[in-house]
């Protein structure tokens, strides 16, 4: 190449270099200019979903444009968070959190697709909220105490449903049953949504569950609340006594999220965190969230991170304990 033709492309690949890096603002200024898939690694009528709706109605509100959900559950949630890992790193793709795909998965399926530390930009936490125990009103059963008493004597004929192996329905109802000391049939059903209608239908007796997917069927007698999985009485549940107060040192808060591919640019994803701020703020919001039984969170993208990658050790001992095999 003779050295004219070298300067001749050194200097465009100067302004090509230098059109690129002016795009790129442009782009988040821009952002978003079409509609925001957001996918839903959990079954429609579960809480992941509920909570999730309502944070990314009020996002595309605030974003001027819609989010459209895309529900992609199985495998605990680990099929829709691998195909979120997958996708454009472009912020046309969020994903919200399947607390279980990633802090339980990890222990119990081989081979999993995904690093849930370090795979996913942790974008901005909505809200938290208690699991509840819920049993059919057909039950003769009014309190947790009574709910272990009737189980002990009809050791394993009793069905508890989950929303499938490695769900917080699994770990919480297995971790209850060990603490408390009796055993019921475990049915994995489909996703949170299916599992809960199992119980209403009859055609399990109970499940502990995040209680976005319970509060509508509670207030509307399909289900009875016994207890719930927060450390303390709280006015999410004004009638409903924590199950620590039965079954000592039985807790548990689980928390929900969006997560985005690795390698968002940074512009973008400050852009999807300062409208998470008001989505959190938001008064309508926060009563649709308290009418879940749920509160709203917010924190830094570390922060987010931090709590998952506790709750991932946490899980990883509470499998230990109880025995929860590997699955494939």
């Amino acid at each position: 190449m003779t050295l004219q033709k070298t300067l001749l492309f050194l200097a465009a690949l100067g302004a090509s270099v230098s059109s690129l890096a002016a795009t790129a603002p442009d782009r988040a200024r821009n952002y978003p200019d079409r509609p925001i898939r957001l996918i839903m690694p959990n079954a429609p009528g579960s809480s992941t979903d509920t909570m999730g709706r309502i944070a990314a109605a009020k996002l595309g509100e605030i974003l001027g444009q819609q989010l459209v959900v895309d529900n992609r559950a199985g495998a605990g949630g680990s099929i829709g968070l691998e195909i979120g890992k997958n996708a454009t790193p472009d912020g046309y793709t969020l994903i919200v959190t399947s607390l279980g795909a990633l802090t339980v998965s990890p222990h119990i399926r081989k081979n999993l697709a995904y690093d849930p530390i370090h795979d996913f930009e942790y974008v901005a936490m909505y809200s938290r909220q208690g699991n509840v125990l819920v049993v059919h009103p057909g039950l003769p059963v009014k309190s947790v105490r009574e709910l272990i008493d009737y189980a002990k004597g009809r050791q394993g004929k009793l069905v508890m449903a989950s929303a499938g192996n490695g769900a917080q329905s699994h770990l919480n109802g297995t971790a209850l049953m060990s603490a408390a000391g009796f055993d019921s049939l475990h049915v994995p059903y489909k996703g949170g949504g299916p599992s809960v209608a199992a119980v209403v239908a009859g055609e399990a007796q109970w499940t502990i569950t995040p209680s976005a997917a319970t509060m509508s069927l509670i207030r509307a007698g399909r289900l009875r609340a016994l207890g719930h999985s927060l450390p303390n009485r709280s006015p999410l549940f004004p009638d409903i006594p924590p199950i620590g107060e039965t079954v000592a040192g039985f807790k548990y808060v689980a928390f929900s999220g969006f997560l985005a591919p690795k390698g968002v640019p940074r512009p973008i994803l400050e852009k999807i965190r300062s409208a998470m701020q008001q989505v959190v703020a938001a008064p309508d919001v926060r009563e649709q969230f308290a009418l879940q039984g749920a509160e709203p969170a917010s924190g830094t993208p570390e922060e987010f991170r931090k709590a998952v990658q506790d709750e991932l050790v946490e899980m990883g001992k509470l499998v230990k304990v109880i025995g929860l095999k590997v699955d494939q």
